[in-house]
């Protein structure tokens, strides 16, 4: 059986592969033993392209719908993690010298023929993660992807390999649809625009006005290549990239104004998002440029670039991402300037890419009145030299003086909203008690057992999710299709069993969310999670981790310890991982049996010491159960170590879209409320409770032990 299907796995491999693959010279039998071995070793997953594309190999597949499968969707993390040092030994086992970059490993290509190598070393091997990249074929793959190559190569004597071998998996119909879909847009778009020469001045003075360019000249516009894109008067920027500098995608930017004559910018990008790696401005940095700047907008580079001269190139998604592809392309300088804005997310932002470029090449600007981003700059025609002579190194000493840390303190003082972190946009009560979601913080979530509590925070992780917060889920308790469901639901506003002819307008917009998974499920190693956690955020930039739950946490560590202190031991590398990585930990942990009747305090947390301790912020959703009436909900912050504030708030779930709403508020409301006591006469009495909801302090409400026909909304007491 399986000699059969090996040969029909080979047989469908060359059809779909025939127009890509084998078109410049003949594979050895070790070549196409490798390549054979590469398909079927692969995880189910990495065999789905094959599958939907060769319908003939599985009849099976052949009337099922052809799903797409984003390869980034999921973080798994490899069985057995490579070091730097194992990377070298391999390498020199191999004979294959090799420098010793800032991120990466520098050896020679062996996709480009001996004779035209010319001594150069183009091929970068990331040290974290053992990831190739050759930058003059293109070709990309993993570590074992790199020896496996090496491998054939000693055994056939070769001095080289065809780049097609590692090309990838054949796409399926709907892949190579869509990607052939997105290059023709790309050459409408790019077409249909026009340079700014060929744009009549009144109406390019206008929107440089829109874009607050009017400083950038002509001239840098034209260098650049950027263009207008006349029907919606959008920036256009272009992405030339492979050895024949052809246009790979375009960026669109947009100028709106909103309701309060406030200017407003939207980015669209062809292709996808998470497809998009343009490093803006790297055509024209030289190979002998030895300094860049790196910034966080596009605009930004073309200020560096027009006031100084220096090389400058800016990142395909701003202050969010820094995809470690593009490292191989920032090697070759000595020093990195970072200048991603003038506020303290980019300073954030900053701090963290430094780490992955290198701290001891990286200098970084310090945002504050005197140093706003590039643009702003420019427009007020400040000193850009200076500012650039003025960052700060970005590796530092572990002891550090009140005058280090002054423009610091400064920063945070100037910037109060930004320091506070990201808001909210479903839960603005919650902003008022947290004032936001920082970097670098462990929040402690817990709640009665079937209260809803990863319904709760999938809702409250999806809401920054949708603000660009970088989020990686660790769901041990249920798998991620369901919880998948459940957060495309909450996106949606809708139960889309009842509308699957919307499935895919939302699905697709739900995909370009910068959301990943864990593939765990049920009970995990600590380490195992730890270094998954540790490697999402290298690739990905992760800002926020969801861990449900800490209990399918333990059951792996020793049993022979006391699980107060394997839970201690849990809780304290979360701890130290959020600190470490400036990432934001979301831990789900079960109450311990408490009565119906009784409300969970921080005490009720499983093993409450540490967990209390170690976290910035402890929540817990109360539910109080009803005999006449679905329980009532509310969220309550019992410990908030930013700037202590505490309280809480009712919450209505709402069925039809899975998700928690605050009840309307206002500061005066008549409850209408039936009670059963009768007058002199025996006749009901209807009383009207008049309620005043004040700032400051929470109004004292009466008690009525009678059945209460609604629920009550207003209150902002935090004693009920």
């Amino acid at each position: 059986m399986w000699r059969s299907l090996l040969l029909k796995g080979t047989a469908c491999l060359s059809q779909v592969a025939a127009p890509r693959f084998l078109h410049q010279r003949h594979f050895s039998p070790i070549c196409v033993r490798l390549l054979i071995q590469r398909v079927l070793h692969r995880p189910s997953e990495a065999r789905c392209g094959l599958e939907i594309q060769g319908k003939a190999c599985f009849p099976a597949h052949s009337g099922s719908r052809a799903y797409k499968k984003d390869a980034k969707s999921t973080v798994e993390f490899p069985l057995s993690p490579i070091t730097v040092t194992d990377i070298k030994q391999y390498l020199r086992s191999k004979d294959i010298p090799f420098h010793d970059g800032y991120s990466c490993l520098h050896i020679q290509s062996i996709f480009v023929e001996s004779s035209a190598r010319k001594d150069s070393f183009t091929l970068f091997i990331d040290k974290t993660t053992g990831q190739f990249l050759c930058k003059d074929t293109l070709v990309e793959g993993s570590w074992e992807d790199l020896q496996d190559c090496l491998e054939v190569m000693q055994k056939e004597e070769q001095d080289f390999l065809s780049p097609h071998v590692l090309l990838g998996y054949p796409e399926s119909v709907e892949e190579q649809e869509e990607r052939e879909r997105e290059l023709r847009e790309v050459q409408r778009i790019w077409s249909s625009s026009v340079p700014f020469t060929d744009v009549p001045e009144d109406e390019a003075q206008l929107i440089k006005t829109m874009f607050k360019i009017t400083k950038v000249s002509n001239a840098t516009l034209k260098k650049f290549g950027v263009r207008v894109f006349k029907p919606t008067k959008s920036l256009v920027f272009p992405w030339f990239g492979g050895p024949d500098s052809s246009l790979k995608g375009v960026k669109l930017l947009s100028a709106q104004s909103t309701e309060t004559e406030k200017v407003t910018y939207n980015e669209a990008t062809l292709p996808k998002y998470n497809s998009y790696y343009n490093l803006f401005g790297l055509p024209l940095v030289g190979r002998m440029d030895s300094e860049v700047v790196l910034t966080g907008h596009e605009l930004d580079t073309l200020a560096v670039s027009q006031a100084t001269g220096l090389p400058s190139v800016a990142l395909p998604r701003g202050v969010s991402c820094l995809p470690p592809i593009l490292l191989p392309y920032l090697e070759q300088f000595k020093r990195v300037t970072l200048w991603l804005g003038g506020d303290i997310r980019s300073w954030e932002a900053s701090k963290i890419f430094s780490r992955k470029l290198g701290l001891r090449r990286c200098s970084l600007v310090r945002p504050g009145e005197y140093r706003p981003c590039p643009v702003e700059v420019l427009a007020h025609g400040k000193n850009f030299s200076h500012i650039i002579k003025s960052s700060i190194p970005a590796a530092h000493k572990s002891i550090v003086s009140f005058k280090q840390l002054r423009e610091d303190v400064y920063g945070e003082l100037v910037n109060t909203e930004q320091v506070a972190g990201v808001k909210w946009t479903r839960f603005l009560e919650l902003n008022r008690i947290l004032k936001g979601h920082r970097k670098g913080e462990l929040t402690v979530f817990t709640g009665p057992t079937g209260s809803g509590k990863t319904t709760f925070i999938s809702e409250l992780a999806l809401d920054l999710c949708m603000q660009g917060v970088n989020t990686l889920w660790g769901s041990f308790e249920i798998n991620n299709v369901r919880l998948a469901k459940i957060m495309l639901t909450q996106f949606a506003m809708q139960r889309l069993e009842e509308n699957l002819e919307q499935y895919d307008f939302w699905a697709d917009k739900f995909e370009e969310l910068p959301l990943y998974f864990m593939t765990f499920h049920g009970q995990q190693n600590i380490k195992t999670v730890i270094d998954t956690m540790q490697h999402a955020v290298y690739l990905y930039d992760i800002n926020h981790v969801v861990i449900d739950n800490l209990q399918f946490m333990m059951g792996q560590e020793n049993l022979s310890v006391d699980k107060f202190a394997v839970q201690d031991h849990i809780i304290g590398a979360f701890r130290k991982f959020a600190t470490n990585s400036s990432c934001h930990v979301t831990l789900i942990i079960h109450p311990r049996k408490e009565e119906d009747d009784r409300e969970l305090q921080t005490a009720s947390i499983f093993g409450s010491a540490k967990a209390s301790q170690e976290a910035d912020n402890v929540l817990i959703l109360q539910e109080k159960k009803l005999v006449t009436c679905p329980g009532r909900r509310s969220l309550q912050v019992t410990k908030n170590r930013f700037d202590g504030d505490v309280g809480i708030f009712p919450l209505d779930f709402i069925k039809s879209s899975l998700t928690f709403a605050t009840p309307m508020k206002g500061k005066h409301k008549l409850r209408k409320v039936t009670v059963k006591p009768e007058n002199e006469e025996g006749e009901e009495v209807e009383v009207v409770v008049k309620k005043e909801v004040k700032k400051e302090k929470a109004a004292k409400t009466t008690k009525i032990s009678q059945t209460i026909n609604s629920p009550a909304t207003g209150n902002k007491s935090n004693n009920n």
